[in-house]
């Protein structure tokens, strides 16, 4: 390292000492840092490396390390059941806050869900089925302590849409049910399949802005659907659209309302709102929100009984079977024309639910500091709804606003699922004929309260305000979900949200580097408006991988900022440009494609005697330049391992200027 030369050179700040030893190594060449080239390495191990990375990033098998035989075997019963990890621990002080939790979201999920088996045009009963077996799965086999398993109102109503679609379930009950069941199989095996082939990202194809829209789209048909049981109508539209139900709605305002069912859900409708309101301005009183649904039935299930309101057009609930949950094996399509359509239900049910799911397990593993494995939540949750789907179960996910209940409640591990499903299997025994009286007015009142949470109109503003492209999946998944139907919403959602990468990739950004003054940093002059242009080079920063997508107009682009400049220069008769120095920092990878294009772009400026000079291109990007022989080509004296380098060996008199 060059040594200072005077004592008036300590006393300047520290960007000036880099700046005149940067200077100083440049004039005396033999000092110049050379871009390293990294050692080569076998094709075996690097195709080895770069699987681990992208399948196992969480390195699972490392507890497995240097263990005896007996502790994998313990390791690998724990990691397929968590609960003989942290049961271990298990005591007295965490079986309180469990059994609260416990006993609260049952009171939350029982009239959910006899609601949303209704949306997914079941028997009430299967909603409370599912509201028994997965959640006794999901405890022996899930990492989250937080989430609640049940029926959902956004699975619900898909799977209601789109089995509907194929069987009618008022002519063809038992066939309807057999599909849903199917349905149900296959959505497990999907989510099974993605956890234990470590494919999970591929659930992340659905974007936070694409969930935002789908989920308040979904939010608005539901409540739309619930319209048929909020104002007593008998003959409702089997359309999802708004358009339909509105149509419908209003034909029936003459003949089909009534008043006395009207009177039911609206009541109740502002006794859940004001609870719900009570809940999240005072954290002390979330019961009172988990509680109101439960009250509700009680208190209307005893007006319809006493006041035989029943007798004057309010449609009930009507008969609930008593008993556990028989199995439904022999109804599950496992070949055959049904087999192929619950397959594709299920998976798209599927990818649903996990989404919902694992974006609630890590909101609230984030905020109690603890780890979330995706790959083994998706193992779980396949595997309760496969065993749901042959105890007559429908599909079963995380339900975010019981999850927020229980953990506002206290639960300390899913203990509390297990209080809950025991919870519902005493109700399954002996409290299901009392709901025979239960209105379907309090029913629809319930998810309408329930599923206003969905519509998160801030988390809207705040994408609208950070990306414009973002805002246009929201919206076109929410557009796509209210004016066609959820499936198409869905396909809106996951094409915008392909669209947007594809954008990206194939138009990635580029930027004009500066020279800040007194430092030795190049930064974009559009955010930096102080950095200065170097006179006699252009400077270009590529903000992306290079690859065959992209490398013609990361070519063209390179040339095209190469014409405006020299336009700029022309027109105030400045120097012309001799060196384009392209900052490869970003290039986190370059294939064939991006090769060849760099080649015809050092043709190209070799035409117009313009020297292409490139800096701090990676490990990756150097290694396949050097094979590509293009390093020869342009020379290896042309590499540098800083902006700062290049421009004091391309332009020195420029840079003492600048």
């Amino acid at each position: 390292m060059v040594q200072p030369v005077s004592a008036e050179a300590d006393n300047n700040n520290f960007e000036a000492r880099g700046l005149s030893s940067s200077h100083n190594l440049i004039e005396n060449s033999k000092d110049i840092h050379k871009v390293g080239l990294p050692q080569r390495r076998k094709l075996v191990s690097e195709f080895a490396d770069t699987f681990k990375e992208t399948f196992f990033a969480d390195d699972p098998l490392r507890p497995y390390k240097d263990q005896p035989r007996a502790r994998k075997l313990v390791l690998s019963l724990q990691f397929l059941f968590p609960i003989l990890e942290w049961g271990r621990n298990y005591n007295l002080s965490k079986l309180k806050g469990d059994l609260i939790a416990g006993l609260t979201i049952a009171s939350l999920c029982i009239p959910q869900d006899i609601g949303y088996a209704k949306l997914a045009n079941m028997d009430p009963k299967y909603g409370l089925y599912s509201s028994f077996v997965p959640p006794l799965i999901y405890a022996a086999m899930g990492s989250s302590r937080d989430i609640a398993i049940g029926p959902v109102a956004v699975v619900s109503l898909l799977i209601g849409t789109l089995v509907r679609k194929e069987i009618d379930p008022t002519t063809n009950k038992e066939e309807y049910q057999r599909l849903v069941f199917t349905a149900t199989f296959f959505a497990g095996v999907t989510q099974a399949a993605l956890g234990f082939l470590r494919l999970g990202f591929l659930v992340e194809f659905l974007s936070h802005a694409a969930i935002v829209g789908f989920m308040a789209g979904a939010a608005i048909t539901i409540s739309l659907q619930q319209l048929k049981g909020f104002l007593g109508i008998k003959n409702f539209t089997k359309n999802t659209d708004i358009v339909s139900v509105m149509k419908s709605v209003w034909g029936s305002v003459h003949h089909g309302w009534n008043w006395q069912t009207i009177m039911i859900g609206t009541v109740f409708l502002a006794f859940l709102l004001s609870a719900k309101y009570i809940g999240k301005k005072n954290k002390k009183f979330f019961w009172v929100p988990a509680i109101a649904p439960l009250i509700s039935v009680v208190l209307s299930t005893f007006f319809v009984y006493i006041t035989r309101a029943d007798e004057h057009g309010v449609q009930i609930v009507r008969h609930i079977d008593k008993g556990l949950n028989p199995s439904s094996i022999n109804r599950i399509h496992f070949h055959g024309h049904y087999a192929a359509k619950g397959f594709r239900i299920g998976a798209i049910a599927a990818l649903i639910a996990l989404t919902e799911a694992i974006a609630i397990g890590r909101t609230f593993a984030a905020m109690k500091d603890y780890q979330l494995d995706g790959n083994k939540e998706m193992v779980a949750l396949g595997t309760m709804n496969i065993v749901g789907s042959m105890t007559s179960c429908y599909v079963a996910t995380g339900s975010f606003s019981r999850s927020a209940v229980n953990f506002m409640a206290g639960c300390q591990t899913a203990v509390s699922n297990i209080v809950m499903s025991l919870i519902v299997m005493l109700t399954l025994l002996v409290i299901t004929p009392l709901f025979k009286y239960t209105p379907n007015a309090i029913l629809s009142a319930i998810i309408i309260s329930a599923v206003i949470s969905l519509i998160d109109i801030e988390a809207a503003t705040l994408i609208w305000k950070v990306d414009k492209l973002d805002f246009i999946a929201c919206m076109g998944a929410f557009l796509g979900v209210i004016f066609v139907s959820v499936e198409i919403g869905l396909l809106i959602a996951v094409g915008i949200s392909i669209a947007k990468i594809l954008l990206q990739v194939t138009r990635p950004r580029t930027a004009l580097l500066g020279h800040i003054p007194r430092t030795t940093i190049y930064r974009n002059v559009e955010q930096y408006p102080e950095a200065t242009k170097v006179p006699g080079a252009l400077i270009v920063r590529i903000d992306s991988a290079v690859y065959f997508t992209n490398s013609n107009y990361v070519k063209e682009r390179i040339l095209r900022w190469l014409r405006d400049e020299e336009e700029q220069l022309n027109a105030k008769i400045l120097p012309k440009i001799t060196f384009l120095i392209v900052e490869m920092s970003p290039v986190i990878d370059i294939d064939t494609s991006g090769i060849h294009a760099f080649e015809e772009l050092y043709r190209t400026l070799q035409k117009h005697e313009v020297q292409l000079v490139l800096a701090n291109p990676g490990p990756v990007v150097i290694q396949k330049l050097h094979t590509a022989k293009f390093t020869e080509l342009i020379g290896e004296d042309k590499i540098f391992l800083s902006v700062s380098e290049a421009v004091m060996a391309c332009a020195p008199k420029s840079f003492e200027v600048v």
